[in-house]
């Protein structure tokens, strides 16, 4: 009977196994097609978009995000986390945090919470509004006229153009940061929340307006629209004897967008009336 009993067992723990290998590998290949989906997307520049940063007259500063590379205990400790962490200002601190457990801490247990953070944003879909702010018109009359006129992009005042998230969120810079960093990963253009058209900016792009017609020349500023989900939860150091770990609780999801202009680029659209 007993030796049934174990035939059972055993026969159980082989059904088991090969599901949770099989699980895990799922869960593998779930990670892989979701980094795989947010890779550089290709994104065709229209003929009418042009870039103007030598043109410019107010030299817009580039928003470079520091990339922090997590030192070997802190990618130690994220790499042992249930969740994805990927927050740069969460793992800076993880870089100037000295966990050392004395040598005599056999036995010694300890929870230290160390705050509710945003651990990671996955995109979902970045899209580009070439037309996203209009930000001058240009204006030629030629209706009294009895010959062809060319008008020219001038820029009549200085404008700024700012971007911000869609929606109410805990922790917004941070959540910024990290879409920014995406959106670049996605996107070969300038990006950065705050892009600036200084006032008699021109270009040398020229646009015809025959005699009896009115010619109007508007330029927009684009902007790209990042969307995902941001991952918060419960960061807490875990200390066991001489072992140390992370834990996170109380995970939660929270889908978010943002609007993050194109730094020294502008949209035109010509019509004749």
């Amino acid at each position: 009977m007993k030796k049934w009993k174990y035939l059972i067992i055993a026969l159980v723990l082989v059904l088991l196994f090969p599901i949770n290998g099989m699980a895990e590998e799922k869960e593998k290949d779930k990670d892989k097609a979701d980094e795989k989906s947010e890779e550089k997307a290709e994104f065709e520049v229209p003929s009418h978009v042009l870039n103007i940063s030598k043109e410019n007259t107010y030299p817009n500063s580039t928003e470079d995000q520091e990339v922090v590379e997590p030192s070997d205990l802190t990618k130690e400790l994220i790499e042992g986390a249930d969740v994805k962490i990927t927050n740069p200002d969460l793992i800076k601190m993880l870089n100037e945090t000295s966990i050392n457990p004395s040598p005599l801490a056999f036995g010694y247990r300890g929870m230290v919470y160390i705050g509710r953070w945003p651990l990671h944003y996955k995109s979902g879909e970045t899209t580009i509004n070439w037309e996203y702010q209009k930000i001058n018109t240009n204006e030629l009359n030629n209706i009294g006229g009895d010959s062809e006129k060319e008008m020219h992009y001038n820029q009549e005042k200085k404008k700024e153009i700012k971007g911000a998230l869609t929606n109410k969120i805990a922790n917004p810079d941070d959540i910024k940061k990290m879409m920014l960093l995406k959106a670049k990963d996605k996107v070969e253009l300038p990006l950065a929340y705050s892009a600036v058209v200084g006032k008699n900016t021109e270009k040398e792009n020229s646009y015809s307006v025959p005699p009896k017609k009115f010619g109007q020349l508007q330029a927009f500023a684009p902007a790209v629209n990042e969307k995902g989900q941001v991952t918060f939860g419960e960061v807490y150091f875990k200390l066991k004897g001489h072992d140390k770990s992370i834990v996170v609780k109380n995970v939660t999801k929270q889908g978010i967008g943002s609007w993050i202009p194109i730094q020294d680029h502008v949209s035109f659209s010509f019509k004749l009336e």
